[in-house]
Protein backbone atom coordinates (compact mmCIF):
# COMPACT_ATOMS: atom_id res chain seq x y z
CA UNK A 1 0.00 0.00 0.00
CA UNK A 2 1.31 3.39 -1.22
CA UNK A 3 1.82 5.97 1.39
CA UNK A 4 0.18 9.36 0.78
CA UNK A 5 3.25 11.06 -0.07
CA UNK A 6 4.09 8.75 -3.30
CA UNK A 7 0.53 9.00 -4.05
CA UNK A 8 0.83 12.99 -3.90
CA UNK A 9 3.88 12.82 -5.72
CA UNK A 10 2.23 10.81 -8.53
CA UNK A 11 -0.66 12.66 -8.99
CA UNK A 12 1.41 15.54 -9.63
CA UNK A 13 3.61 13.85 -12.11
CA UNK A 14 0.82 12.92 -14.11
CA UNK A 15 -0.69 16.52 -14.21
CA UNK A 16 2.75 17.73 -15.17
CA UNK A 17 3.21 15.48 -18.25
CA UNK A 18 -0.22 15.52 -18.80
CA UNK A 19 -0.23 19.90 -19.44
CA UNK A 20 2.87 18.82 -21.33
CA UNK A 21 1.28 16.26 -23.38
CA UNK A 22 -1.67 19.19 -24.24
CA UNK A 23 0.51 22.24 -24.62
CA UNK A 24 2.20 19.88 -27.67
CA UNK A 25 -0.05 18.98 -29.23
CA UNK A 26 -1.89 22.70 -29.05
CA UNK A 27 1.39 24.12 -29.98
CA UNK A 28 1.20 21.74 -33.41
CA UNK A 29 -1.86 22.56 -34.21
CA UNK A 30 -0.94 25.86 -33.75
CA UNK A 31 2.19 25.06 -36.01
CA UNK A 32 -0.03 23.50 -38.94
CA UNK A 33 -2.63 26.12 -38.76
CA UNK A 34 -0.39 29.08 -39.13
CA UNK A 35 1.21 26.97 -42.23
CA UNK A 36 -1.99 26.45 -43.74
CA UNK A 37 -2.74 29.92 -43.11
CA UNK A 38 0.53 30.66 -45.00
CA UNK A 39 -0.55 28.20 -47.19
CA UNK A 40 -3.92 29.11 -47.80
CA UNK A 41 -3.45 32.43 -47.45
CA UNK A 42 -0.59 34.21 -48.08
CA UNK A 43 1.02 32.03 -50.54
CA UNK A 44 -1.94 30.99 -52.09
CA UNK A 45 -1.83 32.75 -55.37
CA UNK A 46 2.08 32.11 -55.57
CA UNK A 47 1.83 28.29 -54.79
CA UNK A 48 -1.45 28.31 -57.48
CA UNK A 49 1.03 29.77 -60.07
CA UNK A 50 4.03 27.48 -59.78
CA UNK A 51 1.96 24.56 -59.89
CA UNK A 52 0.49 25.90 -63.38
CA UNK A 53 3.81 26.18 -64.48
CA UNK A 54 4.10 22.54 -63.91
CA UNK A 55 1.60 21.75 -65.73
CA UNK A 56 0.89 25.01 -68.71
CA UNK A 57 3.50 24.82 -71.34
CA UNK A 58 4.43 27.52 -73.78
CA UNK A 59 5.47 25.64 -76.83
CA UNK A 60 6.47 26.40 -80.33
CA UNK A 61 4.13 25.71 -82.92
CA UNK A 62 6.65 25.15 -86.25
CA UNK A 63 5.40 26.08 -89.89
CA UNK A 64 5.35 23.99 -92.79
CA UNK A 65 7.39 25.20 -95.27
CA UNK A 66 6.40 26.71 -98.47
CA UNK A 67 6.54 23.96 -101.39
CA UNK A 68 8.89 24.93 -104.35
CA UNK A 69 7.38 24.54 -108.29
CA UNK A 70 8.53 24.14 -111.59
CA UNK A 71 7.00 26.81 -113.90
CA UNK A 72 4.60 24.03 -115.19
CA UNK A 73 3.08 23.51 -111.68
CA UNK A 74 5.15 20.36 -111.12
CA UNK A 75 6.34 19.94 -106.95
CA UNK A 76 10.22 19.88 -106.81
CA UNK A 77 10.25 20.32 -102.93
CA UNK A 78 7.40 19.89 -100.17
CA UNK A 79 7.12 19.23 -96.50
CA UNK A 80 6.07 16.33 -95.12
CA UNK A 81 5.28 16.06 -91.19
CA UNK A 82 6.95 14.24 -88.86
CA UNK A 83 7.50 14.19 -85.04
CA UNK A 84 10.81 14.86 -83.16
CA UNK A 85 10.62 12.89 -79.56
CA UNK A 86 11.98 15.47 -77.03
CA UNK A 87 12.45 14.82 -73.34
CA UNK A 88 12.11 16.94 -69.70
CA UNK A 89 15.60 15.40 -68.34
CA UNK A 90 14.84 16.27 -64.63
CA UNK A 91 11.23 14.45 -64.83
CA UNK A 92 13.37 11.09 -66.90
CA UNK A 93 16.09 11.16 -64.24
CA UNK A 94 13.46 10.24 -61.60
CA UNK A 95 12.26 7.52 -64.23
CA UNK A 96 15.85 5.63 -64.37
CA UNK A 97 13.99 1.93 -64.66
CA UNK A 98 12.57 3.07 -67.66
CA UNK A 99 15.68 4.10 -69.25
CA UNK A 100 16.32 0.58 -71.55
CA UNK A 101 13.28 0.51 -73.03
CA UNK A 102 13.31 4.06 -74.27
CA UNK A 103 16.67 3.25 -75.50
CA UNK A 104 15.43 0.35 -77.23
CA UNK A 105 12.24 2.18 -78.30
CA UNK A 106 14.43 4.88 -79.80
CA UNK A 107 17.03 2.36 -81.22
CA UNK A 108 19.93 3.91 -78.56
CA UNK A 109 22.46 1.82 -76.68
CA UNK A 110 21.70 2.42 -72.77
CA UNK A 111 24.89 4.33 -72.80
CA UNK A 112 24.21 6.84 -75.65
CA UNK A 113 20.72 7.77 -74.02
CA UNK A 114 22.73 8.16 -70.32
CA UNK A 115 25.23 10.27 -72.02
CA UNK A 116 22.62 12.45 -73.60
CA UNK A 117 20.61 12.77 -70.57
CA UNK A 118 23.69 13.72 -68.46
CA UNK A 119 24.57 16.68 -71.24
CA UNK A 120 20.98 17.97 -71.20
CA UNK A 121 20.54 18.18 -67.26
CA UNK A 122 19.54 21.39 -65.46
CA UNK A 123 17.49 21.57 -68.93
CA UNK A 124 13.79 21.97 -69.36
CA UNK A 125 14.22 20.39 -73.10
CA UNK A 126 16.16 17.73 -75.19
CA UNK A 127 15.77 16.16 -77.99
CA UNK A 128 16.30 12.95 -78.24
CA UNK A 129 15.05 11.95 -81.82
CA UNK A 130 14.28 14.25 -85.17
CA UNK A 131 12.14 13.72 -88.37
CA UNK A 132 10.49 10.68 -87.09
CA UNK A 133 7.39 8.95 -88.68
CA UNK A 134 4.23 9.34 -86.90
CA UNK A 135 3.71 6.35 -86.50
CA UNK A 136 6.84 5.72 -85.02
CA UNK A 137 7.06 8.44 -82.77
CA UNK A 138 3.80 7.90 -81.36
CA UNK A 139 4.61 4.07 -80.63
CA UNK A 140 7.34 5.55 -78.56
CA UNK A 141 5.25 8.06 -76.82
CA UNK A 142 2.65 5.56 -75.92
CA UNK A 143 5.33 3.59 -73.64
CA UNK A 144 3.86 6.47 -71.44
CA UNK A 145 7.55 7.00 -69.90
CA UNK A 146 7.68 10.27 -67.18
CA UNK A 147 8.76 13.09 -69.18
CA UNK A 148 9.25 11.46 -72.67
CA UNK A 149 6.76 13.39 -75.28
CA UNK A 150 6.71 14.04 -79.15
CA UNK A 151 6.41 17.27 -81.23
CA UNK A 152 5.07 18.16 -84.33
CA UNK A 153 8.13 19.55 -87.51
CA UNK A 154 8.73 19.13 -90.70
CA UNK A 155 10.80 17.24 -93.10
CA UNK A 156 11.83 18.38 -96.79
CA UNK A 157 10.96 15.68 -99.08
CA UNK A 158 12.23 16.05 -103.17
CA UNK A 159 10.05 14.37 -105.49
CA UNK A 160 12.44 14.01 -108.00
CA UNK A 161 15.38 13.20 -106.66
CA UNK A 162 18.71 14.05 -107.95
CA UNK A 163 17.02 15.90 -110.72
CA UNK A 164 17.26 19.79 -109.87
CA UNK A 165 19.54 18.77 -106.77
CA UNK A 166 21.91 21.24 -106.89
CA UNK A 167 19.67 23.85 -107.95
CA UNK A 168 16.96 23.17 -105.17
CA UNK A 169 19.70 22.99 -102.74
CA UNK A 170 18.62 21.57 -99.44
CA UNK A 171 17.61 22.09 -95.79
CA UNK A 172 19.17 21.53 -92.37
CA UNK A 173 17.11 19.36 -89.58
CA UNK A 174 15.34 22.18 -88.10
CA UNK A 175 14.72 22.70 -92.22
CA UNK A 176 16.39 25.85 -92.50
CA UNK A 177 17.54 26.34 -96.19
CA UNK A 178 21.01 25.21 -96.85
CA UNK A 179 22.55 25.71 -100.55
CA UNK A 180 20.49 26.22 -103.50
CA UNK A 181 17.26 27.79 -103.97
CA UNK A 182 16.43 26.69 -100.45
CA UNK A 183 18.55 29.02 -98.96
CA UNK A 184 18.57 31.75 -101.44
CA UNK A 185 14.57 32.27 -100.94
CA UNK A 186 14.68 30.93 -97.38
CA UNK A 187 12.69 33.84 -96.01
CA UNK A 188 10.06 33.50 -98.24
CA UNK A 189 9.52 29.37 -98.11
CA UNK A 190 10.04 29.16 -93.92
CA UNK A 191 7.15 31.41 -92.73
CA UNK A 192 6.95 31.98 -89.43
CA UNK A 193 6.77 30.03 -85.78
CA UNK A 194 3.59 30.31 -84.05
CA UNK A 195 3.14 29.72 -80.12
CA UNK A 196 0.71 28.23 -77.91
CA UNK A 197 -0.24 27.50 -74.34
CA UNK A 198 -0.42 23.45 -73.57
CA UNK A 199 -1.70 21.39 -70.60
CA UNK A 200 0.64 18.32 -69.40
CA UNK A 201 -0.06 15.49 -66.88
CA UNK A 202 2.71 14.58 -64.70
CA UNK A 203 4.41 12.42 -67.11
CA UNK A 204 4.60 15.55 -69.66
CA UNK A 205 2.43 14.49 -72.53
CA UNK A 206 0.04 16.93 -73.35
CA UNK A 207 -3.60 16.35 -72.56
CA UNK A 208 -5.15 20.08 -73.74
CA UNK A 209 -4.65 23.07 -75.91
CA UNK A 210 -5.64 26.00 -73.73
CA UNK A 211 -5.03 28.76 -75.98
CA UNK A 212 -3.26 30.38 -78.86
CA UNK A 213 -0.82 32.70 -78.01
CA UNK A 214 0.54 33.32 -81.45
CA UNK A 215 -1.11 32.49 -85.06
CA UNK A 216 1.75 30.15 -87.04
CA UNK A 217 2.31 31.15 -90.50
CA UNK A 218 3.14 28.53 -93.00
CA UNK A 219 5.48 29.55 -95.45
CA UNK A 220 4.48 30.58 -99.22
CA UNK A 221 5.33 28.39 -102.82
CA UNK A 222 7.67 29.62 -104.77
CA UNK A 223 7.42 28.77 -108.53
CA UNK A 224 10.69 28.77 -109.99
CA UNK A 225 11.52 29.00 -113.73
CA UNK A 226 12.88 25.21 -114.45
CA UNK A 227 11.04 22.84 -117.20
CA UNK A 228 11.12 19.51 -114.87
CA UNK A 229 11.12 17.96 -118.48
CA UNK A 230 13.97 19.89 -119.79
CA UNK A 231 15.67 19.72 -116.47
CA UNK A 232 15.45 15.87 -116.66
CA UNK A 233 16.22 15.66 -119.87
CA UNK A 234 19.29 17.25 -119.43
CA UNK A 235 20.16 15.22 -116.36
CA UNK A 236 20.24 12.17 -118.18
CA UNK A 237 22.16 13.27 -121.62
CA UNK A 238 24.62 14.72 -119.29
CA UNK A 239 25.36 11.27 -117.45
CA UNK A 240 25.49 9.61 -120.68
CA UNK A 241 28.07 11.61 -122.03
CA UNK A 242 30.01 11.37 -118.97
CA UNK A 243 29.88 7.78 -119.33
CA UNK A 244 30.44 7.58 -123.02
CA UNK A 245 33.65 9.90 -122.25
CA UNK A 246 34.41 8.18 -119.02
CA UNK A 247 34.72 12.16 -117.95
CA UNK A 248 35.26 13.45 -114.65
CA UNK A 249 31.60 15.27 -115.21
CA UNK A 250 29.77 17.65 -117.00
CA UNK A 251 27.41 20.67 -116.57
CA UNK A 252 24.69 22.47 -118.81
CA UNK A 253 22.45 25.54 -118.31
CA UNK A 254 19.67 26.55 -120.73
CA UNK A 255 18.00 29.74 -120.64
CA UNK A 256 14.80 31.30 -121.78
CA UNK A 257 15.75 33.73 -125.22
CA UNK A 258 13.58 36.63 -124.21
CA UNK A 259 13.67 36.60 -120.23
CA UNK A 260 16.88 35.23 -119.54
CA UNK A 261 14.99 32.61 -117.25
CA UNK A 262 16.76 29.67 -116.16
CA UNK A 263 14.94 26.32 -117.84
CA UNK A 264 17.55 23.61 -116.98
CA UNK A 265 21.09 23.79 -114.89
CA UNK A 266 22.40 20.26 -114.30
CA UNK A 267 25.69 19.17 -113.05
CA UNK A 268 27.36 15.78 -113.25
CA UNK A 269 28.09 13.68 -110.96
CA UNK A 270 24.57 14.81 -108.87
CA UNK A 271 23.35 13.54 -105.39
CA UNK A 272 20.46 13.15 -103.80
CA UNK A 273 19.07 15.39 -101.34
CA UNK A 274 16.60 12.93 -99.75
CA UNK A 275 19.57 10.96 -98.67
CA UNK A 276 22.77 12.97 -98.66
CA UNK A 277 24.88 10.72 -96.34
CA UNK A 278 26.88 9.60 -98.78
CA UNK A 279 27.83 12.70 -100.70
CA UNK A 280 30.76 14.50 -99.96
CA UNK A 281 31.07 18.61 -99.88
CA UNK A 282 32.40 18.46 -103.60
CA UNK A 283 29.69 17.17 -105.09
CA UNK A 284 27.14 19.46 -103.50
CA UNK A 285 28.31 22.08 -105.19
CA UNK A 286 26.55 23.19 -107.98
CA UNK A 287 29.52 24.02 -110.22
CA UNK A 288 27.35 25.71 -112.88
CA UNK A 289 28.09 29.12 -110.60
CA UNK A 290 30.81 28.40 -108.65
CA UNK A 291 33.44 26.99 -111.03
CA UNK A 292 34.69 28.80 -113.51
CA UNK A 293 36.74 27.80 -117.25
CA UNK A 294 38.45 29.63 -119.57
CA UNK A 295 36.04 29.49 -122.15
CA UNK A 296 38.44 28.83 -125.61
CA UNK A 297 37.03 29.54 -128.65
CA UNK A 298 33.45 30.21 -127.61
CA UNK A 299 34.61 33.18 -127.61
CA UNK A 300 35.67 34.18 -130.83
CA UNK A 301 32.44 35.51 -132.07
CA UNK A 302 32.33 38.08 -129.51
CA UNK A 303 35.89 39.18 -130.91
CA UNK A 304 34.95 38.98 -134.49
CA UNK A 305 31.74 40.99 -133.50
CA UNK A 306 33.78 44.13 -132.15
CA UNK A 307 35.94 43.72 -135.34
CA UNK A 308 32.97 43.87 -137.42
CA UNK A 309 31.48 46.79 -135.60
CA UNK A 310 34.76 48.47 -135.97
CA UNK A 311 34.28 48.96 -139.33
CA UNK A 312 37.74 47.78 -140.40
CA UNK A 313 36.46 44.29 -141.67
CA UNK A 314 33.95 42.50 -143.57
CA UNK A 315 33.02 38.51 -143.60
CA UNK A 316 35.09 39.07 -146.76
CA UNK A 317 37.96 40.17 -145.60
CA UNK A 318 40.61 38.08 -146.31
CA UNK A 319 42.94 36.37 -143.47
CA UNK A 320 45.82 34.80 -143.67
CA UNK A 321 46.04 32.19 -141.25
CA UNK A 322 49.13 30.08 -143.11
CA UNK A 323 51.16 27.62 -142.54
CA UNK A 324 49.21 27.51 -139.33
CA UNK A 325 51.29 28.97 -136.56
CA UNK A 326 51.43 32.48 -135.67
CA UNK A 327 54.94 33.40 -133.53
CA UNK A 328 54.80 36.61 -131.02
CA UNK A 329 57.61 36.90 -129.71
CA UNK A 330 59.35 33.97 -128.10
CA UNK A 331 55.25 32.37 -127.73
CA UNK A 332 53.45 30.77 -130.72
CA UNK A 333 49.66 30.44 -131.57
CA UNK A 334 48.64 27.31 -133.64
CA UNK A 335 45.64 25.97 -135.70
CA UNK A 336 45.12 22.19 -136.09
CA UNK A 337 46.03 22.59 -139.33
CA UNK A 338 47.00 24.80 -142.17
CA UNK A 339 43.84 26.53 -143.22
CA UNK A 340 46.37 29.16 -145.71
CA UNK A 341 44.20 32.21 -146.37
CA UNK A 342 40.41 32.14 -144.84
CA UNK A 343 37.73 34.70 -145.24
CA UNK A 344 36.44 36.74 -142.00
CA UNK A 345 33.78 34.16 -142.41
CA UNK A 346 35.89 31.30 -142.55
CA UNK A 347 37.88 31.81 -139.55
CA UNK A 348 34.74 31.35 -137.35
CA UNK A 349 33.97 28.86 -139.84
CA UNK A 350 36.92 27.07 -139.27
CA UNK A 351 37.92 28.03 -135.47
CA UNK A 352 41.31 29.41 -136.65
CA UNK A 353 43.20 30.85 -133.89
CA UNK A 354 45.53 32.34 -135.99
CA UNK A 355 43.20 34.11 -138.01
CA UNK A 356 41.41 35.04 -134.63
CA UNK A 357 44.78 36.87 -133.53
CA UNK A 358 45.57 38.83 -136.08
CA UNK A 359 42.17 40.34 -136.31
CA UNK A 360 42.01 41.22 -132.47
CA UNK A 361 45.77 42.49 -132.68
CA UNK A 362 44.60 44.64 -135.56
CA UNK A 363 42.36 46.65 -133.27
CA UNK A 364 43.24 48.24 -129.57
CA UNK A 365 43.09 45.62 -126.58
CA UNK A 366 40.40 47.80 -124.90
CA UNK A 367 38.17 47.28 -127.23
CA UNK A 368 38.26 43.44 -127.24
CA UNK A 369 37.99 44.07 -123.06
CA UNK A 370 34.87 46.31 -123.12
CA UNK A 371 33.50 43.65 -125.99
CA UNK A 372 33.38 41.34 -123.36
CA UNK A 373 32.46 42.64 -120.60
CA UNK A 374 29.82 44.27 -122.35
CA UNK A 375 27.99 40.65 -122.36
CA UNK A 376 28.64 39.78 -119.30
CA UNK A 377 31.93 38.15 -118.60
CA UNK A 378 33.66 39.06 -115.42
CA UNK A 379 30.20 39.97 -113.74
CA UNK A 380 27.35 37.65 -111.70
CA UNK A 381 24.36 36.82 -113.83
CA UNK A 382 21.92 37.86 -111.30
CA UNK A 383 20.51 33.93 -110.80
CA UNK A 384 20.53 34.76 -106.94
CA UNK A 385 22.21 31.24 -106.17
CA UNK A 386 24.36 30.66 -103.00
CA UNK A 387 27.98 30.63 -103.95
CA UNK A 388 28.18 32.56 -107.66
CA UNK A 389 30.87 33.66 -108.63
CA UNK A 390 31.81 36.40 -111.08
CA UNK A 391 34.45 34.82 -113.49
CA UNK A 392 37.33 36.71 -114.40
CA UNK A 393 38.18 39.39 -116.93
CA UNK A 394 41.11 41.63 -116.12
CA UNK A 395 41.57 44.82 -116.96
CA UNK A 396 45.54 45.53 -117.24
CA UNK A 397 47.52 48.87 -117.25
CA UNK A 398 49.11 47.64 -120.35
CA UNK A 399 48.67 44.83 -122.52
CA UNK A 400 51.00 42.47 -124.11
CA UNK A 401 50.65 41.41 -127.49
CA UNK A 402 50.69 37.79 -126.49
CA UNK A 403 47.75 38.75 -123.29
CA UNK A 404 46.05 40.22 -126.20
CA UNK A 405 46.12 37.31 -128.90
CA UNK A 406 45.30 34.70 -126.64
CA UNK A 407 42.06 36.99 -125.26
CA UNK A 408 40.75 37.20 -128.07
CA UNK A 409 40.30 33.21 -128.85
CA UNK A 410 39.41 32.52 -124.71
CA UNK A 411 42.80 31.98 -122.98
CA UNK A 412 43.40 34.78 -120.07
CA UNK A 413 39.89 34.79 -118.68
CA UNK A 414 37.67 32.51 -116.57
CA UNK A 415 34.17 32.08 -117.43
CA UNK A 416 31.30 29.83 -115.22
CA UNK A 417 28.65 28.25 -117.06
CA UNK A 418 26.00 30.65 -116.35
CA UNK A 419 27.74 33.21 -117.50
CA UNK A 420 28.64 31.68 -120.78
CA UNK A 421 24.88 30.72 -121.65
CA UNK A 422 24.44 34.73 -120.77
CA UNK A 423 26.65 36.10 -123.31
CA UNK A 424 25.27 33.88 -126.51
CA UNK A 425 22.04 34.73 -125.20
CA UNK A 426 22.92 38.55 -126.72
CA UNK A 427 23.54 36.91 -129.59
CA UNK A 428 20.40 34.99 -129.77
CA UNK A 429 18.47 37.97 -128.84
CA UNK A 430 19.65 40.74 -131.21
CA UNK A 431 22.35 42.22 -129.01
CA UNK A 432 20.20 42.44 -125.92
CA UNK A 433 21.64 41.77 -122.83
CA UNK A 434 19.27 40.58 -119.90
CA UNK A 435 20.12 39.54 -116.25
CA UNK A 436 19.41 35.57 -115.59
CA UNK A 437 17.15 34.71 -113.14
CA UNK A 438 15.51 31.49 -111.49
CA UNK A 439 12.25 33.69 -110.55
CA UNK A 440 9.58 32.71 -113.20
CA UNK A 441 8.57 35.61 -115.97
CA UNK A 442 5.87 35.98 -117.64
CA UNK A 443 6.97 38.11 -120.09
CA UNK A 444 10.15 39.55 -122.16
CA UNK A 445 12.35 42.14 -120.34
CA UNK A 446 13.90 45.16 -121.88
CA UNK A 447 17.21 44.55 -121.01
CA UNK A 448 19.92 46.21 -122.49
CA UNK A 449 21.47 46.75 -125.84
CA UNK A 450 25.25 46.35 -125.95
CA UNK A 451 25.72 44.83 -129.71
CA UNK A 452 23.95 46.65 -132.56
CA UNK A 453 21.39 44.40 -134.09
CA UNK A 454 23.08 44.40 -137.77
CA UNK A 455 26.49 42.78 -136.22
CA UNK A 456 24.94 40.43 -134.27
CA UNK A 457 22.57 38.97 -137.43
CA UNK A 458 25.92 38.77 -139.48
CA UNK A 459 27.43 36.55 -136.60
CA UNK A 460 24.88 34.50 -136.54
CA UNK A 461 24.75 33.35 -139.80
CA UNK A 462 28.32 32.73 -139.55
CA UNK A 463 27.23 30.71 -136.24
CA UNK A 464 24.70 29.13 -138.05
CA UNK A 465 27.42 27.47 -140.34
CA UNK A 466 29.68 26.90 -137.92
CA UNK A 467 26.98 23.67 -137.23
CA UNK A 468 26.53 23.05 -141.07
CA UNK A 469 28.41 20.63 -142.70
CA UNK A 470 31.73 23.21 -143.58
CA UNK A 471 31.95 23.99 -139.65
CA UNK A 472 33.55 22.32 -136.77
CA UNK A 473 29.75 21.22 -134.95
CA UNK A 474 27.99 19.22 -137.21
CA UNK A 475 27.08 16.96 -134.43
CA UNK A 476 25.10 19.79 -132.62
CA UNK A 477 22.57 19.66 -135.41
CA UNK A 478 18.96 18.87 -134.67
CA UNK A 479 16.70 17.48 -137.67
CA UNK A 480 14.31 19.62 -138.82
CA UNK A 481 15.82 23.07 -136.95
CA UNK A 482 18.11 25.56 -137.92
CA UNK A 483 20.87 25.74 -135.39
CA UNK A 484 23.73 28.48 -134.07
CA UNK A 485 26.37 27.69 -131.80
CA UNK A 486 30.05 27.42 -131.36
CA UNK A 487 33.06 24.13 -130.23
CA UNK A 488 35.55 25.48 -127.37
CA UNK A 489 38.38 22.92 -126.49
CA UNK A 490 40.80 23.88 -123.59
CA UNK A 491 44.12 22.64 -121.51
CA UNK A 492 42.42 22.53 -118.32
CA UNK A 493 44.52 25.21 -115.97
CA UNK A 494 47.01 23.14 -113.68
CA UNK A 495 47.48 23.73 -109.91
CA UNK A 496 50.64 25.34 -110.82
CA UNK A 497 49.16 28.51 -112.96
CA UNK A 498 49.86 26.54 -116.36
CA UNK A 499 48.05 24.24 -118.40
CA UNK A 500 47.55 20.80 -118.53
CA UNK A 501 49.22 18.81 -121.38
CA UNK A 502 46.35 16.04 -121.42
CA UNK A 503 43.74 17.20 -119.75
CA UNK A 504 40.66 19.12 -121.49
CA UNK A 505 37.48 20.77 -121.23
CA UNK A 506 35.01 20.15 -123.98
CA UNK A 507 32.35 22.78 -124.87
CA UNK A 508 29.83 24.29 -126.83
CA UNK A 509 27.37 26.87 -126.56
CA UNK A 510 24.60 27.46 -129.59
CA UNK A 511 20.70 28.73 -129.42
CA UNK A 512 17.37 27.59 -131.77
CA UNK A 513 15.84 28.02 -133.75
CA UNK A 514 17.86 30.57 -135.86
CA UNK A 515 14.58 31.80 -137.65
CA UNK A 516 13.47 32.65 -133.92
CA UNK A 517 15.92 31.95 -131.17
CA UNK A 518 14.08 30.58 -128.21
CA UNK A 519 16.84 28.29 -126.54
CA UNK A 520 20.40 29.04 -125.40
CA UNK A 521 22.09 25.88 -124.16
CA UNK A 522 25.93 25.94 -122.72
CA UNK A 523 27.20 22.24 -122.02
CA UNK A 524 30.83 21.58 -121.13
CA UNK A 525 32.05 18.01 -121.03
CA UNK A 526 35.01 18.22 -118.07
CA UNK A 527 38.40 15.74 -118.84
CA UNK A 528 36.80 13.45 -121.49
CA UNK A 529 39.12 10.29 -121.92
CA UNK A 530 39.88 9.79 -126.04
CA UNK A 531 38.19 12.57 -128.02
CA UNK A 532 38.20 15.68 -126.62
CA UNK A 533 36.98 17.95 -129.00
CA UNK A 534 34.45 19.80 -128.35
CA UNK A 535 32.37 19.32 -131.60
CA UNK A 536 33.15 15.58 -130.56
CA UNK A 537 32.10 15.10 -127.13
CA UNK A 538 29.95 18.40 -126.48
CA UNK A 539 27.81 19.00 -129.52
CA UNK A 540 26.61 16.14 -129.53
CA UNK A 541 24.97 16.25 -126.24
CA UNK A 542 23.67 19.83 -127.12
CA UNK A 543 21.52 18.64 -129.89
CA UNK A 544 19.83 15.82 -128.04
CA UNK A 545 19.43 18.17 -124.94
CA UNK A 546 18.09 20.82 -127.22
CA UNK A 547 15.74 18.02 -129.69
CA UNK A 548 13.83 17.12 -126.33
CA UNK A 549 13.37 21.40 -125.36
CA UNK A 550 12.23 22.23 -128.91
CA UNK A 551 9.82 19.13 -129.04
CA UNK A 552 8.22 19.26 -124.90
CA UNK A 553 7.56 23.34 -126.15
CA UNK A 554 6.03 22.19 -129.49
CA UNK A 555 8.09 24.58 -131.31
CA UNK A 556 7.53 24.42 -135.29
CA UNK A 557 10.74 23.38 -137.24
CA UNK A 558 12.25 25.79 -139.58
CA UNK A 559 14.93 24.53 -141.14
CA UNK A 560 13.27 25.18 -144.57
CA UNK A 561 13.84 28.90 -144.26
CA UNK A 562 17.52 28.27 -144.15
CA UNK A 563 19.18 30.58 -147.01
CA UNK A 564 21.15 27.49 -148.84
CA UNK A 565 22.38 26.03 -145.89
CA UNK A 566 22.16 22.02 -145.37
CA UNK A 567 21.78 20.82 -141.68
CA UNK A 568 23.13 17.30 -141.24
CA UNK A 569 21.84 14.78 -138.88
CA UNK A 570 24.95 14.11 -136.53
CA UNK A 571 27.28 12.89 -139.56
CA UNK A 572 30.78 11.25 -138.63
CA UNK A 573 33.08 13.88 -138.37
CA UNK A 574 36.11 13.87 -140.96
CA UNK A 575 38.10 16.01 -139.42
CA UNK A 576 37.94 17.62 -135.55
CA UNK A 577 36.33 20.61 -134.37
CA UNK A 578 38.41 23.09 -132.01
Amino acid sequence: MKRPSQTKRLTRYSVVRHRIVVASLMLGMLVLTGQAFKIQILDSTRLQAEGAARQLRNIVVKPARGRILDRNGDVLAVSTPLDAIWAHPATLFQAREDWPRLAEALDFSPNRLANILERAKGREFVYLRRHLPPAEASRIESLAIPGVSSQREYGRYYPAGPIASHVLGFTDVDDRGQEGIEKAFDSHLSGVDGQKRVLRDNKGRIVEDIESIRAVHHGRDLQISLDLRIQGSTQKHLADAVGEARALGASAVMLDVATGEVLAMANVPDYNPNNRSSSGMEVLRNKSVTDVFEPGSTIKPFTLAMALASGHFSTETPIPTGPGVYRIGKHQISDIKDYGVLSFSGVLIKSSNVGTAKIALELAPEELYRTLSAVGFGQVSGVELPGEVDGSLVKRERWRPIEHATLSYGYGLASTQVQLARAYSVLASGGILRPVTLRQRSASVPGQRVLSRATVQQINLLLEKVVSAEGTAKKAAVPAYRVAGKTGTVHKVSSSGGYEENRYQSIFVGFAPVSKPRFVLAVMVDEPQGKYFGGEVAAPVFARIMSDALRFNGIKPDANTASGITIVAHPVESEAGA
